[in-house]
């Protein structure tokens, strides 16, 4: 089994791009075969050496490896005019002369008087050129583009996704495959290069079914094994129409940005389209290389659910080890110093890790612990603290009295903390919620115990007594 992901360089590597070439990878890697990484980038004026960069960038961070390349299309170029050449000699196609606004003209004229000759408006249009005439007119150098000569009847093959599928031959217009600059087309070339690199199987986007007849007749004109053929769903947005920038499609690298985990990204892309078979929903990259399989690609297109992925993502970190937590959220500070020692600073990881849905989202949530307070947030101080500014201002220096005289552990500090709303006959979260504004300036956070031991003692009544300065209009937070 051989395999090509075959992206432009005219952009970046965005979400259908990156599920196509996980479909193809994940075959690849199950059936022991060979991952081709071809990039397409005969379109000269559009292709760029950062998209290039960037497509490989994003195949790297999702881990999609391949076994050959990248080959670059525009190096076939020699193979593609001789493939050309070859249909030529063989009289699968021919020449046209025909300017292009001569045959635009032509064509408006024969869709206005309803003729239903469109779809052989080319042909008919160069029978007016006898060969002979062709040639002469070719070696005296004077511009043509080469067309492909439709033969009659149907072009059939068994999709792997979409069972059988058929086309009329006579639906299909003889197709440009060489441009009168002598660049190959679209289809010629990927035929060429798909023939010379013996790719067995095409796995792509449904967009493409339209290209398929056509180049199942140029690899039989070209006495070339057909590859089998499977099309993938196309991915919505949430209005059930393709993804598009208004739907906030972006390209891989913008969710990398984002804090996405790449085996979360990799599990995400796998069900756009694909069932397991079961309500299973995180499947590490060896579950889904043991069991993907194209019977279970879907027909129908799939929603991008941008919500789902980044409740994949918050799951992904949940099961991370402590250590990987911590040190992905200091790559995600880009090494800023911190206020934490490194205990401290594990403690916290862990504690947000369960409340984050990206290591971004983490280190917003983090800057409470590794930064000075900016102030407090509104709406909680005003509930808690403001209505009885005075009572506020006394239970937090009852607070403050307790914790000063508990040994900073987790144990003391709870008993210490619910043992003074014992004595005041209120709910230990009338105490806690004083308190966890106090220290972290915010109405959520982890337990009030893990924020305690995160800022250590000093810190902690530090910011209780800012806090207590705060609410007696004395000071503000730090």
């Amino acid at each position: 089994m051989r395999l090509r992901f075959a992206p432009s360089p005219t952009g970046y590597l965005h979400v259908g791009g990156a599920r196509t070439a996980l479909f193809n990878w994940l075959l690849v890697r199950q059936a022991g075969g060979a991952f081709v990484l071809r990039v397409e980038d005969t379109d000269r004026d559009r292709s760029r050496p950062e998209h290039v960069d960037a497509i490989l960038g994003g195949l790297s961070w999702l881990g999609i490896d391949w076994d050959e390349g990248p080959v670059f299309q525009a190096d076939g170029l020699a193979r593609h005019r001789l493939d050309a050449e070859r249909l030529l000699e063989a009289g699968r196609a021919y020449r046209d002369f025909t300017a292009r606004e001569d045959f635009e003209r032509a064509r408006d004229a024969a869709v206005a008087a309803g003729t239903g000759t469109v779809a052989r408006l080319a042909r008919n249009m160069a029978a007016a050129v006898s060969p002979e005439e062709s040639r002469r007119r070719a070696a005296a150098g004077e511009p043509f583009a080469v067309r492909f000569l439709v033969p009659p009847g149907t072009t059939e093959w068994l999709d792997l996704v979409h069972g059988r599928m058929r086309f009329a031959n006579d639906e299909i217009d003889d197709f440009v495959i060489l441009r009168s600059d002598g660049t190959p087309t679209y289809n010629l070339a990927v035929v060429s290069d798909d023939a010379a690199m013996s790719i067995s199987h095409v796995v792509r986007g449904a967009d493409h079914i339209s290209n398929t007849p056509k180049q199942i007749l140029l690899y039989e004109a070209l006495d070339a094994p057909v590859p089998a053929f499977g099309h993938l769903p196309l991915i919505l947005g949430p209005d059930g129409k393709r993804l598009s920038k208004r739907h906030g499609a972006r390209a891989v690298e913008a969710f990398a940005a984002e804090g996405v985990l790449p085996d979360a990204m990799v599990n995400f892309l796998a069900l756009l389209g694909w069932s397991p078979g079961t309500d299973e929903e995180l499947l590490v990259r060896d579950d889904l290389i043991e069991r993907f399989s194209l019977e279970r690609v879907l027909k129908k297109g799939a929603v991008f659910d941008a919500a789902k992925l980044l409740w994949m993502n918050g799951q992904y970190i949940a099961r991370m080890e402590a250590g990987e937590v911590a040190a992905a959220l200091r790559g995600v500070l880009e090494g800023g110093a911190t206020a934490l020692d490194d205990d401290a600073f594990a403690r916290m990881a862990a504690a947000l890790a369960p409340r984050s849905r990206t290591f971004v989202e983490m280190a917003r949530l983090a800057r409470p612990y590794i930064a000075p307070l900016d102030g407090y947030d509104a709406k909680a101080a005003r509930k808690g603290w403001y209505r009885d500014r005075a009572g506020a201002a006394e239970l937090l220096r009852a607070v403050q009295d307790r914790l000063g005289g508990a040994a900073w552990e987790a144990e003391p500090l709870e008993a210490a903390l619910r043992g003074l709303a014992a004595e005041r006959g209120v709910g230990a979260g009338k105490v806690f919620q004083p308190l966890r504004l106090a220290l972290t300036g915010v109405p959520a956070s982890p337990g009030i115990f893990d924020v305690l031991l995160i800022l250590g003692r000093e810190r902690s009544l530090r910011r209780v007594e800012w806090a207590i300065a705060h609410i007696e209009g004395e000071g503000g937070a730090g």
